[in-house]
């Protein structure tokens, strides 16, 4: 028998996909955002663990093989001391795409506009017809720091709207075929950038943008990696976008670029302090769009189904001894930030 746990929503449909597999029980949980204590007659047998953060007292689970995140980032196992057991685990890319995508759009049309500024005057009842607030993003060029799922399926709606796509990656724009997306979303075969940079190109990379968006997981490469140096070689007319993470951007730094108009705005939907304290510098600027780490937010009324067919998808591939999905490499263990 393999005993499945989980601690996360499902449709009525997975599950009963679920249980109709032979030689398959499907146990469930509360769900959980964070590591907590579960009774060990509920885990101590599971060999399946879909979730988002194990247990707390993960020791337990002595028959443990597979574990499916319902999140991309996978540090916090690392915390645990995971990362060395002999057990493979996959993350949840692909799952997030469209939705951080959409963020994207969304905030380089408001910041083109200026929507700030109009609803500041929406509010004071002031009308104004702003040349600013009249402007397209048809046309500009917007770089892909990174070039996964969600840099992907940015490429093709920012394509469709008239934009030229500039991509960064290490080594060059390749098809992206061992992770899961959602069916016709995304860039698979690597073929809708207009112009690709490698390392050692940033600068060149950089001095070309109208829109710069940050697409890659945070790890010990690129903890930081966004300085002084990289803000100031981008035009006056670029604006700055991070749904990754916060520090990959140097936090000084980017208050400095916002402060002296290196750059033209932000918008930031991860951050340097949860919740950012609210007599933080980035609250006060009037270009600077904050969200609060909702971009790809699980609560979606499509996450669900997405997470049901990615984790049905990957449970009969382990079953049938077939290569996962979304698997999390050694490499990328050891490149993880703690």
């Amino acid at each position: 028998m393999t005993v499945i746990l989980s601690d996360q929503p499902l449709t009525a449909h997975h599950s009963d996909l679920l249980k109709k597999i032979p030689g398959v029980e499907l146990r469930t949980m509360d769900l959980q955002s964070t590591a907590v204590e579960r009774p060990f007659e509920l885990i101590h047998d599971v060999q399946v663990l879909l979730c988002k953060s194990p247990p707390k007292n993960l020791d337990e689970m002595g028959e443990l093989k597979l574990i499916q995140l319902a999140s991309v980032g996978y540090e916090h196992l690392r915390r645990l001391g995971f990362a060395d057991r002999d057990v493979r685990v996959c993350n949840a890319r692909g799952l997030f795409d469209t939705a951080i995508a959409e963020w994207n759009i969304a905030m380089m049309i408001n910041l083109t506009r200026d929507l700030r500024g109009m609803i500041r005057r929406q509010d004071a009842a002031h009308w104004e017809r702003l040349d600013a607030f009249q402007q397209e993003i048809r046309g500009k060029v917007v770089g892909l720091w990174g070039y996964g799922g969600i840099g992907r399926e940015t490429a093709r709606i920012a394509k469709a709207l008239g934009m030229t796509v500039h991509v960064l990656t290490r080594s060059g724009v390749k098809a992206r075929l061992a992770d899961w997306t959602p069916e016709g979303t995304g860039d698979p075969m690597g073929k809708l950038s207009d112009r690709a940079f490698t390392s050692g190109q940033e600068s060149k990379f950089l001095s070309g943008l109208d829109f710069l968006i940050l697409a890659l997981p945070r790890t010990k490469a690129t903890d930081g990696m966004v300085g002084e140096r990289e803000l100031q070689a981008m035009p006056r007319r670029a604006f700055v976008l991070n749904p990754a993470r916060g520090p990959i951007i140097q936090e000084a730094a980017l208050v400095r670029a916002l402060s002296e108009g290196w750059i033209a705005g932000a918008a930031l939907d991860t951050h340097y302090h949860y919740p950012l304290p609210a007599d933080h510098p980035l609250w006060r600027f009037p270009n600077v769009i904050m969200t609060p780490h909702v971009s790809g937010a699980d609560k979606s009324s499509l996450f669900p189904e997405r997470l049901g067919e990615l984790f049905t998808a990957n449970l009969n591939r382990w079953l049938a001894g077939e290569p996962l999905w979304n698997e999390i490499t050694k490499a990328e263990w050891r490149e993880a930030s703690v």
